[in-house]
């Protein structure tokens, strides 16, 4: 029977792949190529150095074929083919690509600068030659460019030429960042690197008008074979620039202007044009010129400005300065700017104009959803309220509201099931304080970048048939930053506390996982956790880049210290499914958990061009729990697949191991103490603000308890590479600018749970209706 069923997919996805086929042939890609002319149908380049970056050196090529997604279909050039020859502005003309057509000039134009790109890197000897292929019947062109790219160039001797004694002796206080050594390969490209950061180290010492003008450099090749003399010359001034003494002069800061603008100021305002400012406000060197909305303490431009009056102009700590501004989430746009000191002729000091137009000081917002889990719909809604400068200080108070219910259905065991409602409503708050309060304080490095101190408050309520439970947590902690890519989360109290009751005895004792029991009892999870990020993503480049996640946590390890040393007395309890007996302390009449938990996330993204990227994401953790509790507590514990994780299963439903439920159709709630989870998704631009997505998931969660009753979930080092889920699909998403809209269908390849030899579904049962599951979320996945 599952033979059969497998066949008539087959047949069935034959007859897609065919009316697909139909589809593409019926839109000719010459369709639109004039005669006697080629569709340049493969542009292909081959370099016989590896040193030598294809791609980098592939797209100076001025001759490129139509863009591909998938990687062979020419999607834009499709919709172009698809529009009218009689209309000259068809929307499929607008949003499709026009045909790329093989010119003989663009090819001998784009070897030329091909040839020039090699010599920019160092191989001046490169031999670029290029070859095409024409199909006449067809009315393609294929084009090749071969590259032999011979010796590169290196430089022998650099000669240092400074302008004045100050700059040579700035540059040789730190030289060993800024010298090239002899050996090094002659590329103007990595020469070009070295002349900014030369700029950057003066600017960073006062030369506030140092630009790449002044470093220059002067090649020669003739005296050595295949070897350069470069001549560096540092401070030169150019022709074009008369005032030499205002170029080689250090600068010093004097006044600092604050100008808090009214809110409705436009960005692109002159920043000379007059306002009525309400208030004034003086400290040291310092003036602040603020408006009758919005006001603002001296205090908070004395943390965020990380110059000071009389130091020499830095580069960096005005860049800091912006980035401290910005982290404060007050202002729509910072703009800094700075101004000689009058009279100029006289002085070398520069009067900074910080501008600042805030963001609207309070706001409110509402959503609703649909919920589907595990084909039980319900509904959800979230009311948002946030206030900017509550106490005056730029403090962010944040209040979110939130309500669910849901159509859940069970099984009464005769075979039938019965329906009920499921309520939960909540409370969550938080508070950000633009400077350190508490033991951070002491901490004197923590104040460079804005630290923050954070509250978070919260309280959940969940009403089922079977249980009631409320959830409290609290939280402190600090936010702040080492550098633009790298940010610290430290929270010195993370407190979190579980209550249930009114509960059915019966439904509890009847549970016999002992980990879906666990999240059924009252504890306390009392911790300190850690996390440092690595983000080099910036919101104005969707380029190359990387994301690590690095979590350390630790619950309970303070109060059993406090327990054991005040000698209390231990509560005694024994299971009702293993009958064993356990001990253990208590916290205001309430368990407290312990436990060391940590995990790593990494995810990398590689733009292949404008409409294609791949994004990989590897995620790796473990809780190990001890003392206190056998058992991580439930809100601590990993969990596998849903819109997030292993799209093909929905969330909680996969794992541990190979463990199956004995209920299928149960509420899924799976979850354990080891994660091991990768992912891999191929994003390409469709149309307008619609992507499409192809991906590749697997991974699993295990259990790090040998006493863990659940066949199959424990974690063992022969086996758990033979457990992992590997599940395919493809998605949707929509940029609506201000969040991303995305829908997936997840597909089952490799199913853990499933006998030994079914595992891998294809080839061994048909697929059904289990095998796919839907998702809905907001946000790319990763």
């Amino acid at each position: 029977m599952a033979t059969k069923y497998y066949r008539q997919k087959i047949g069935s996805f034959k007859w897609i792949l065919v009316l697909s086929a139909m589809l593409l042939a019926s839109c000719s890609q010459t369709r639109f190529v004039p005669e006697q002319e080629y569709l340049l149908q493969k542009v292909e380049l081959e370099i016989d150095n590896q040193d030598v970056s294809r791609e980098e050196a592939k797209s100076v090529l001025r001759q490129k074929e139509n863009y591909k997604i998938l990687g062979f279909i020419k999607f834009y050039l499709l919709l172009y083919n698809m529009s009218s020859k009689k209309k000259t502005d068809d929307w499929l003309k607008r949003i499709g690509e026009a045909p790329q057509l093989y010119d003989r000039a663009m090819a001998e134009r784009s070897a030329e600068q091909l040839e020039g790109y090699m010599g920019q890197r160092g191989y001046y000897q490169a031999n670029v030659t290029e070859e095409v292929q024409f199909n006449e019947k067809k009315r393609k062109a294929k084009l090749k460019f071969s590259v032999e790219a011979g010796d590169q160039y290196k430089i022998r001797r650099v000669n240092y030429h400074f302008e004045t004694p100050e700059l040579q002796k700035i540059f040789y206080n730190d030289s060993a960042k800024y010298q090239m050594r002899p050996g090094t390969a002659f590329d103007i490209y990595e020469l070009e690197k070295q002349q900014k950061r030369i700029v950057s180290l003066y600017q960073n010492n006062g030369y506030y008008y140092f630009s790449n003008n002044q470093v220059r450099y002067l090649a020669d090749s003739t005296l050595y074979n295949k070897q350069v003399i470069l001549d560096l010359f540092i401070g030169e001034p150019q022709a074009s620039q008369v005032d030499s003494t205002r170029l080689l002069k250090p600068y010093y800061l004097n006044n600092f202007y604050y100008s808090v603008m009214p809110g409705n100021t436009p960005v692109t305002s002159n920043r000379k044009q007059e306002f009525n400012f309400s208030d004034t406000l003086f400290w040291d060197n310092s003036i602040l010129y603020a408006n009758e909305k919005v006001s603002y303490p001296p205090g908070l431009f004395i943390r965020t400005n990380q110059m000071q009056s009389g130091d020499l102009y830095n580069i960096t700590e005005v860049e800091n300065t912006f980035n401290a501004l910005n982290r404060l989430r007050q202002f729509r746009f910072v703009d800094i700017q700075f101004e000689e000191a009058y009279p100029k002729q006289d002085t070398n000091l520069l009067d900074c104009k910080i501008r600042l137009a805030p963001l609207n000081k309070q706001s409110t917002s509402f959503d609703i959803e649909g919920t589907n889990t595990s084909g039980n719909l319900g509904v959800a809604g979230n009311i948002y309220y946030q206030h900017r400068n509550l106490f005056k200080g730029a403090e962010v108070f944040q209040v979110r509201l939130k309500g669910a219910t849901e159509r859940l259905h069970r099984s009464v065991g005769d075979g039938t099931s019965e329906a009920f409602n499921t309520r939960e409503f909540g409370v969550e708050t938080s508070l950000m304080v633009p400077k350190l309060l508490g033991p951070g304080t002491y901490i004197k490095s923590f104040g460079k970048y804005l630290p923050k101190t954070v509250f978070n408050a919260g309280y959940n309520f969940q009403r089922r048939p079977e249980y009631t439970r409320t959830i409290t947590n609290f939280k402190i902690g600090y936010d702040w930053k080492t550098s633009q890519n790298y940010q610290h989360l430290w929270n010195f109290l993370d407190m979190n506390v579980v209550r249930l009751y009114e509960f059915d005895p019966k439904f509890i004792n009847s549970i016999q996982d002992l980990y879906i029991k666990s999240s059924f009892t009252d504890h306390l999870i009392f911790a300190m956790n850690y996390s440092l990020i690595f983000n080099n993503q910036r919101l104005s480049s969707n380029k190359n880049y990387t994301y690590a996640r690095l979590n350390v946590e630790s619950s309970g390890n303070l109060l059993w210290a406090i327990s054991e040393l005040a000698n209390r007395d231990l509560t005694f309890e024994q299971d009702s499914v293993t009958n064993e007996i356990s001990d253990y302390y208590k916290v205001f009449n309430i368990r407290f958990a312990q436990y060391i938990k940590a995990d790593l996330e990494l995810r990398k993204a590689f733009q292949i061009d404008r409409y294609n990227y791949v994004v990989g994401r590897l995620f790796g953790g473990v809780g190990l729990p001890y003392g206190n509790s056998p058992f991580l507590p439930f809100e601590k514990q990993y969990f596998a697949g849903g819109a997030n994780g292993i799209r093909a299963w929905q969330v909680r439903s996969l794992g541990p191991g190979t463990y199956t439920p004995e209920d299928e159709n149960a509420y899924p709630n799976q979850s354990s103490d080891i994660k091991l989870e990768a992912n891999i998704e191929y994003r390409f631009r469709l149309l307008g603000s619609l992507e499409g997505a192809l991906f590749l998931d697997a991974g699993n969660i295990w259990a790090m308890n040998s006493n863990d009753n659940r066949e199959g979930a424990v974690f063992k080092v022969d086996k758990f590479y033979r457990q992992f889920a590997v599940g395919t699909g493809t998605g949707f998403r929509f940029d609506l600018s201000y969040f991303i809209l995305r829908t997936d269908i997840g597909m089952k390849l490799r199913d853990p749970a499933a006998p030994q030899g079914e595992r891998w579904i294809i080839g061994n049962r048909g697929y059904k209706g289990s095998d796919f599951t839907f998702s809905f979320a907001i946000g790319y996945p990763f």
